[in-house]
């Protein structure tokens, strides 16, 4: 069994960490929106949320990478609303959809019982979907899990729209960080991120996570242990944006980097054919193809998917 680093932290840093974490939302700062509201009061602003994260699900998944799901799944806890307002968001209905006086958030106690049982189902980690603006929330939740029997690595699965702060509070507490590289223009940022500093927010957390956990580390049974997985949607119309992306990790992070092409885009949210006409259609065969002979040119290590791993269950 992998053991994870925050097992090994001094007695009372969880809880302590914690505590100044959740400080911070009186005048919150969780993300690179800056909003400055005070959520300890249950205000809000641009995320939608208040003093506590609103889970929408947690089941064990078995759709994420090979090194993340193995035979038994990933363990993962889907946060609702977002910090970002991607206008091709394929999770709209959770992420920007709903409404927060519709929805009740879950106290840590709550999100550390979700936790736990993930972990008796026998997931192989726990992966927190959408987490940029609820980290003091995370923590504290961890904190309140690990007291409680949690042992499983953790991954931070996120849109890269992340607060450097945010960051340095997950070290030695996150095991896996997953950053999904979504543009770097700013201007394409600001049309359909609705973040024109997204592309430097992005390139100064993914930064940060590679100096904490280095690059990927597989196991000898095919799982994660520690490491950056980066995750690129590649988008129609968009390898531009894709090539000058892989050029940065190639350069910044080396090749070893282990790197997630993703050509499910399919146009969704407020994608339609008025608005976002140059996105109203799917990726096509040759885009993708294009996109994999850049990354290959560059000598990534591109993830390779196998049937199901429910499959290959032990």
């Amino acid at each position: 069994m992998i053991r994870p680093r925050y097992l090994d932290l001094p007695a009372g840093e969880l809880h302590e960490r914690a505590d100044r974490a959740v400080a911070t939302l009186s005048d919150c700062r969780a993300c690179p929106r800056d909003c400055r509201v005070d959520r300890l009061s249950n205000q809000w602003a641009v995320c939608k949320t208040g003093r506590h994260a609103v889970v929408t699900s947690w089941f064990p998944h078995f759709g994420e990478e090979d090194c993340l799901r193995g035979w038994n799944g990933s363990g993962t806890v889907f946060f609702g609303h977002c910090n970002l307002r991607c206008v091709f968001c394929q999770n709209y209905d959770i992420s920007q959809a709903i409404k927060p006086r519709e929805v009740t958030g879950n106290p840590p106690e709550k999100i550390a019982e979700m936790m736990l049982e993930l972990q008796a189902l026998g997931c192989h980690n726990i992966n927190f979907v959408t987490p940029e603006h609820v980290v003091p929330n995370v923590l504290e939740s961890v904190a309140v899990a690990v007291d409680r029997g949690l042992a499983l690595p953790i991954v931070y699965n996120t849109s890269a729209y992340d607060a450097l702060e945010s960051i340095r509070f997950l070290e030695d507490i996150v095991d896996i960080y997953m950053p999904d590289f979504k543009y770097w223009s700013c201007d394409r940022s600001r049309k359909y991120l609705k973040a024109e500093n997204y592309p430097e927010s992005a390139r100064t957390a993914i930064r940060s996570m590679h100096e904490q956990v280095g690059p990927l580390d597989i196991d000898a049974d095919g799982l994660a242990r520690r490491g950056v997985l980066i995750r690129h949607l590649v988008m129609p119309g968009g390898l531009d944006e894709t090539r000058a992306i892989l050029e940065w990790i190639e350069a910044e992070l080396g090749p070893e980097t282990y790197l997630n092409l993703m050509d499910q885009y399919h146009p969704a949210g407020k994608v339609n054919g008025e608005k976002f006409p140059e996105i109203d259609r799917a990726l096509t065969s040759a885009e993708f193809r294009e996109a994999q002979r850049i990354a290959l040119g560059l000598g990534l290590r591109l993830d390779e998917r196998r049937p199901p791993a429910r499959l290959f269950r032990r």
